[in-house]
């Protein structure tokens, strides 16, 4: 499971550093480089494999204030689709999980913001089924993703967002 990720502060574009730039991409976007790197050899030793990526809301639905990290996170979505593509004949799926706003240390991050109950009910106004996502809600839906329940699923990209993206 990919789940390295890191954004800038909520900011206007022109306001975001090269070297914040620089690290959102090798974090959120690098970093896939590399896994695909050390674990498609073994996964072709063995016979297949599943990869389980996470990106973002962001990356179907963005936030302003976010530019670089919602496109760090739309690359994460479309490498994941086209590693689907070109690494199924190894019998190796690649999906997606795209979460929405979770309670984490990033939060006031995302928001731009301090991190206060006031401020959280503006962002959870955007969400239909008016809460944050959970550590449980992201790993129950990898868990289904990366079973085989789900063998014939890949290059799917996910939505966990309480309906954020609708």
């Amino acid at each position: 499971m990919n789940n390295a990720g890191t954004t800038h502060r909520n900011k206007l574009v022109m306001k975001v550093s090269e070297a914040e730039f620089d690290r959102v991409y090798a974090v959120n976007v690098k970093s896939l480089y590399f896994s695909v790197a050390q674990f498609v050899p073994y996964f072709r030793k063995v016979g297949g494999g599943s990869f389980m990526n996470v990106a973002s809301t962001a990356g179907v639905r963005p936030r302003p204030g976010l530019v670089w990290y919602n496109g760090s996170k739309t690359s994460v979505i479309i490498a994941s689709k086209a590693l689907a593509v070109e690494l199924g004949p190894d019998r190796i799926r690649v999906n997606c999980i795209n979460p929405v706003m979770g309670e984490t240390g990033s939060l006031s991050e995302f928001m731009g913001m301090e991190d206060t109950s006031a401020n959280c009910q503006r962002f959870l106004a955007t969400i239909p089924l008016g809460r944050l996502s959970t550590p449980q809600d992201i790993a129950n839906a990898a868990l289904y993703l990366a079973s085989d329940d789900a063998k014939f699923i890949t290059g799917v990209a996910l939505e966990v967002d309480g309906g954020r993206c609708v």
